[in-house]
C-alpha cells in the first residue's frame, strides 16, 4: 500500500487531468452510444428514427469503424500541431456533433453527422493515451495505466445512467447531456498542460507518408496479420453487446419481473430507468459494465500467470457462450445471468491481446505495432454492422417480422403508420394482445436464432487462435 502511494504522488497534475477527460469523455460517449441502435431503429412515438436494422448497421459500423481507423492519421496530427490544440479541436467536434445529431432524420444526414462524430472521437483518443504515456515512467506506467483503465470502465457504466435517466419521453436530451458533459471538458482543459516532446519537426505530408510507408513493414509480419484478423472476429461477436442487445432486448424481453423488482426494493430505479411497463433496455445492458467494475481485479489475477493466448482463448470462448446466450431467450433474469458469463470472456481476453502484441513485437518496433492494433476494432466495427445490421434484420427483427405477418395472412395496412401502430393494428386484426402478438412472432418466425450465428463467430475466433497457438509454436 505504501508503494502505491509513493507511486500516486509522483504523478503530475496533468496526468490527472488528463485521467479525467477520459472519465467524461467516456460518460458522454457510452451515454449517447448505448442507447444509438434504439435511437436509430425505434418507433417515433418515442422520438426514435425508424431506420431499419440493415441502415442501423451501416451508420453504427462504418462510422465506428471509422473511428478506429483514423487514430493513425490523428495520432501524427496531435504530434505536429500539439496535444492541447487538437484537445480543442476534439472537443468542440464532439459538442458540436452531439448538438447536430438529432437535428437530422435522413439517413444519409444521420450517416454524415455521426461520422463528423466519430472524427472528434478519433482526434480524442490517441491523444489522450499518449499523455497517459508521456506523464508516467517505467516505474509508474503499471499503476498508472490501471488508474486510466478504471476511468474508462468507471465512464462507460456511468454515462448511460447519466443519460437514461434525463432521456423522458424521446431521445433529444440525451445528446445535449453527452454535449454538456464535453462543455466540461473543454473548461478543464485549461488546466491541461502539454506534455514534453509531443511535437515534431517533420511536415504533415512527411507524417503522413512515414505512417502510411510503415504499414508495409506490419503487413509484411505474416504471424502478426493473422493474429489481427482473428482477433476481429472475437470483436465482431463483442460488440453485438452495443449493436443487438438492446434492440433484441427492447423488441423481444418481458423485463416486468425485474420492473418489479425494483418497484419494491429500489423504487428510485423503477421510476427513472423504465416507461412504466417496461424497464429501459439500455439499463440492463449496462449491467455488462459494472460486472466489468467489480470483478476485473478479481479476474485480472486469476489469469495474471496464464500465457496470453491461453487467456485469449478461453476468454475468446467463454465470452462467445455468455454472448450468445443473451440472445437466446425472453427472460431478463437468464439474460443477465448470461451478461455476466460474457463479461467474465471479455475480462479475460480483452486486456491480453494488448499484452500480446507487445510480446511479438520487435523490440525496435513496438509502438508501430501498438499502433496498428486499431485494425481488428475496425475490421471488428464493420463485420459487426453487418450482422447486427442486414443478417438481424432477415432473422430478427420485430417489424419485419410484423410486415411478414401482415403478407401472409393478407391484411390491411397503412403505409403512414409508425412502427408501434403496424404492431398494434395488426395485433388487433388478429385478435390478440400486445403480449400475445410478441409470443405468437416469437413462436413463429423464432428470432433468438441468431444466437446460432453469434456463437459461430465466436467460436471460429477461438479455434483459429487455437490452432494459430499450435502452429506458432
Amino acid at each position: 500500500m505504501g508503494k502505491i502511494t509513493t507511486t500516486i504522488q509522483q504523478y503530475p497534475r496533468t496526468f490527472w487531468v488528463a485521467n479525467t477527460l477520459e472519465l467524461f469523455e467516456r460518460m458522454a460517449w457510452y451515454g449517447f452510444f448505448m442507447l444509438f441502435a434504439n435511437y436509430l431503429t425505434g418507433t417515433s412515438e418515442t422520438g426514435a428514427l425508424e431506420f431499419t436494422q440493415a441502415q442501423k448497421g451501416w451508420i453504427m459500423g462504418v462510422g465506428t469503424g471509422i473511428l478506429y481507423f483514423l487514430p493513425v492519421i490523428t495520432g501524427a496530427i496531435a504530434d505536429k500541431y500539439g496535444y492541447k490544440k487538437v484537445l480543442t479541436v476534439a472537443f468542440v467536434i464532439y459538442t458540436s456533433a452531439f448538438l447536430l445529431l438529432p437535428m437530422f432524420t435522413t439517413f444519409v444526414g444521420t450517416f454524415l453527422m455521426y461520422i463528423y462524430l466519430a472524427v472528434g472521437a478519433a482526434l480524442f483518443k490517441p491523444v489522450i493515451s499518449a499523455t497517459i504515456a508521456k506523464t508516467t515512467n517505467e516505474s509508474t506506467s503499471s499503476i498508472g495505466f490501471g488508474i486510466f483503465y478504471m476511468m474508462v470502465n468507471i465512464g462507460s457504466f456511468l454515462g448511460p445512467l447519466i443519460t437514461l435517466f434525463f432521456k423522458g419521453a424521446d431521445y433529444t436530451l440525451i445528446f445535449r447531456v453527452s454535449a454538456g458533459v464535453i462543455i466540461l471538458n473543454l473548461i478543464l482543459l485549461q488546466f491541461y498542460k502539454e506534455p514534453e516532446t509531443t511535437r515534431t519537426s517533420n511536415s504533415f505530408a512527411d507524417s503522413m507518408k512515414i505512417v502510411f510507408g510503415r504499414i508495409w513493414e506490419v503487413m509484411l509480419d505474416f504471424r502478426f496479420v493473422i493474429f489481427l484478423l482473428i482477433v476481429a472476429g472475437f470483436w465482431i461477436m463483442y460488440l453485438q453487446l452495443f449493436f443487438t442487445l438492446p434492440v433484441f432486448i427492447a423488441q423481444w424481453v418481458d423485463t416486468t419481473v425485474l420492473l418489479n423488482f425494483f418497484r419494491e426494493n429500489i423504487p428510485f430505479v423503477a421510476r427513472h430507468y423504465s416507461d412504466g411497463k417496461q424497464l429501459d433496455a439500455e439499463f440492463i445492458t449496462n449491467f455488462d459494465a459494472l460486472f466489468i467494475v467489480a470483478f476485473q481485479l478479481i479476474v485480472s489475477t486469476v489469469v495474471m500467470r496464464w500465457k496470453a493466448l491461453n487467456s485469449m482463448i478461453t476468454g475468446f470462448l467463454v465470452a462467445s457462450i455468455g454472448m450468445a446466450l443473451t440472445v437466446y431467450t425472453q427472460n431478463v433474469l437468464f439474460i443477465m445471468a448470461a451478461m455476466f458469463i460474457f463479461s467474465i470472456g471479455e475480462m479475460a481476453a480483452s486486456p491480453k491481446i494488448t499484452e500480446y502484441i507487445g510480446h511479438i513485437a520487435p523490440p525496435d518496433k513496438k509502438a508501430l505495432y501498438m499502433g496498428y492494433s486499431f485494425i481488428p476494432m475496425f475490421i471488428g466495427n464493420l463485420g459487426a454492422g453487418w450482422i447486427s445490421g442486414s443478417v438481424y434484420q432477415q432473422l430478427s427483427d420485430k417489424h419485419t417480422m410484423v410486415l411478414k405477418t401482415i403478407a401472409e395472412k393478407n391484411l390491411l395496412n397503412n403505409e403512414n403508420w409508425t412502427k408501434q401502430e403496424y404492431f398494434t393494428e395488426t395485433a388487433r386484426a388478429l385478435h390478440l394482445t400486445e403480449n400475445e402478438f410478441t409470443q405468437y412472432l416469437w413462436n413463429t418466425f423464432h428470432p433468438n436464432s441468431i444466437w446460432m450465428v453469434i456463437f459461430g463467430i465466436g467460436l471460429t475466433a477461438a479455434i483459429l487462435l487455437w490452432i494459430y497457438h499450435k502452429l506458432i509454436k
